[in-house]
């Protein structure tokens, strides 16, 4: 992790010289107290390398091994500090030595053994708040599980022509130029990592695309030397520039990491001045981001009255373009451990990297999402986060590509700028294309070709999605989509307009069955009209009744329905439904049985919807028999019917 993070340790290692300081006593050697003397002022890589000399003539010395540990710890490596942790323990068995064991293991992905020596730690102490953060580190580890990528098809690839031997991070892209952090031959050495103090450069870059050859150090405001300046903000206008600074050689500058401000005057950027929002000299501040408009400043803090180490803040724009109101994220983005590297986005989500939710190992990279007043984190996945610092996300096409910053294994240096792209496969494309056929019946029964007749394609919600005449052969096509239900509607000049349902449900191939990239469907089907003519008959098949009832029976309703599907597809007709009986009975009970029945269906046309002012319910009897003197139950059957017929077409 970068060197601007690592400054803020400097302030936490109090506690840890008090302890150690025992340990020393009054037999400390003169290459003791100068490998004290190292730690004590932050200079961590040198004080390893001078304990690492006490320990080649006395590997079990405990005051060399505590303090290796802790130079790896606070310079962020804890990784490497295992082995001094289990020789401390075999000393001392200690709430810290054993957390700190499993914070090493855990960001090695020894996962299983970190568990076990976070359980161990919470039997060596009675505060509750250390047992809860253990216990918090114990329920990570049972999480990483369950932790499934946001963006599957993502990959990372480490930017190497872009990246050097050393540190490069933070990148954030403006006005078509990338800009980062980097130690790249900046001059001097920051003791604490034994890296180069970092700086500030840019490049073009159109996307991911980076020019590689043409890296400068910043052209707006001078890099300064003998200290790191870190992170940067660009406004959205371009037109104000913040970034963080601070670890200085000189005891005369700022004793901790604080935020600067650059901004556009006169033609030019200012020299940096120091941001209000710092508040205190000796907080420690970093990250910065700004909100899409431009009017919050969101960064990081170890200010008092967070979380935990580092929490996230927010700073809202004042009158004189300084940052104020500084308020803490609060406990759904903030945890007992670090969250920095904010990344606000238009849509309301915010990316930020932390070690406190659950994750791989050391900072990984998460999303909050706000949805109906409740906030939920949730990891970026496998794909993107590694047992190392991941961090520092920005994207240039989101979500689908852009930069983060990480110092995992296989890196060219130290931390290294990776970019990311979305490699989902484009979708196999299936065009259902359906060929309508439109027909009419002649008055002899036969069916033939209906040019220019006009279909009207519907989705399942009923909105209109296509709609074309027939050409002279009667056809016509529509292009559909897989699995969806439709609805047609025919209709001409002299026949009744018909609807009709289709459906594209198992009539394409599944998608795992599909080859190439686009695949073509054939459907067919026919719509067959009927005449439109005054006054003429059409009898409905198989609308019987019980005898000598006029209610309507469940397999006449059916019959029936499809009457309703007529009227309603034909709006502007009137229709007179009638009822004809045989010649077994009087003339006036036949008379009465057929009006009851017609105006029993009648009603039942307009429990359906359909309204009384078209219909007209005519009870016949007898008297317009088919057959005259029929004798065969079957030749009185054709004489009991029902019928309609059109008798008013309105305008």
């Amino acid at each position: 992790m970068n060197s601007i993070y690592l400054g803020m340790n400097l302030k936490r290692c109090i506690y840890n010289l008090v302890v150690g300081f025992l340990f020393v006593g009054a037999g400390c050697t003169s290459l003791q107290q100068k490998a004290v003397g190292q730690f004590s002022s932050g200079e961590y890589q040198v004080a390893i390398g001078t304990f690492s000399q006490i320990l080649e003539k006395d590997p079990e010395n405990p005051e060399a091994n505590y303090y290796i540990a802790e130079s790896y710890r606070l310079s962020n490596r804890v990784e490497k500090s295992a082995p001094y942790y289990e020789k401390l323990l075999e000393e001392d068995e200690s709430f810290e030595n054993y957390y700190y064991k499993g914070l090493s293991l855990k960001n090695q992905g020894k996962y299983e053994e970190a568990l076990a020596a976070f359980k161990a730690s919470k039997a060596y102490t009675m505060d509750d708040l250390l047992i809860q953060k253990a216990e918090n580190e114990i329920q990570a580890i049972n999480a990483i599980e369950s932790i499934e990528p946001i963006w599957p098809n993502h990959k990372l690839e480490n930017y190497e022509l872009l990246n050097s031997p050393g540190l490069d991070y933070a990148p954030v892209v403006s006005e078509g130029y990338l800009y980062f952090t980097s130690s790249r031959g900046a001059g001097g050495i920051y003791p604490a990592t034994g890296q180069g103090y970092t700086q500030l450069f840019r490049t073009k870059a159109e996307g991911v695309r980076v020019d590689v050859q043409n890296v400068q150090r910043i052209p707006e405001f001078r890099n300064e030397q003998g200290l790191n300046q870190g992170a940067l903000a660009i406004s959205p206008d371009g037109n104000t520039i913040i970034y963080a600074r601070g670890n200085a050689a000189s005891k005369k500058d700022l004793p901790d990491v604080s935020l600067f401000a650059s901004y556009f005057r006169g033609g030019g950027f200012t020299q940096p001045i120091y941001l209000a929002a710092n508040e205190e000299p000796t907080y420690w501040n970093s990250t910065p981001a700004f909100s899409p408009d431009g009017e919050i400043l969101y960064f990081a803090s170890n200010r008092p009255g967070g979380y935990g180490g580092i929490d996230l803040y927010r700073a809202t724009k004042i009158a004189n373009g300084d940052f104020g109101n500084v308020q803490n994220l609060g406990p759904e983005i903030n945890t007992p451990g670090n969250e920095l590297f904010p990344r606000p986005m238009d849509n309301g989500e915010f990316y930020f990297s932390s070690d406190g939710h659950p994750g791989f190992g050391k900072l990984d990279l998460f999303v909050a999402k706000t949805e109906n007043g409740k906030t939920t984190v949730s990891n970026l996945g496998p794909n993107i986060n590694s047992l190392a610092d991941d961090f520092g996300i920005f994207f240039t096409d989101y979500p689908k590509e852009g930069f983060i910053t990480s110092n995992r294994e296989g890196g060219k240096g130290d931390d290294d700028i990776y970019f990311f792209q979305d490699f989902t496969p484009k979708p196999k494309v299936v065009n259902v294309l359906l060929n309508v056929t439109t027909l009419g019946k002649t008055d002899g029964g036969a069916e033939q070709v209906l040019p220019d007749t006009r279909v009207v394609l519907y989705d399942q919600n009923n909105q209109t999605i296509d709609g074309n005449f027939s050409n002279q052969n009667g056809r016509l096509r529509f292009q559909l989509e897989p699995d969806q239900s439709y609805s047609m509607i025919a209709s001409k000049n002299g026949y009744f307009a018909k609807s009709l349902r289709y459906s594209t449900t198992g009539k394409t191939p599944a998608p795992e069955e599909l080859i190439q990239d686009v695949t073509n469907i054939l459907l067919d089907t026919t719509i067959v009209l009927e005449q439109l003519i005054l006054e003429r008959a059409i009898v409905l098949e198989n609308i019987y009744y019980d005898l000598d009832k006029a209610e309507i029976r469940p397999d006449a309703a059916l019959e029936l329905d499809k009457l309703v599907q007529i009227l309603k597809d034909n709006p502007k007709i009137r229709i007179e439904l009638s009822s004809h009986t045989d010649a077994r009975a009087s003339d006036a009970y036949n008379d009465d049985l057929s009006q009851r029945r017609a105006e029993s269906a009648v009603q039942y046309l307009v429990s359906q919807g359909i309204a009384p002012n078209r219909l007209e319910a005519r009870g016949y009897g007898e008297r317009q028999l088919i057959i005259e003197n029929a004798e065969t139950e079957e030749e009185h059957q054709v004489n009991r019917r029902t019928e309609f017929k059109v008798i008013e077409i309105t305008q």
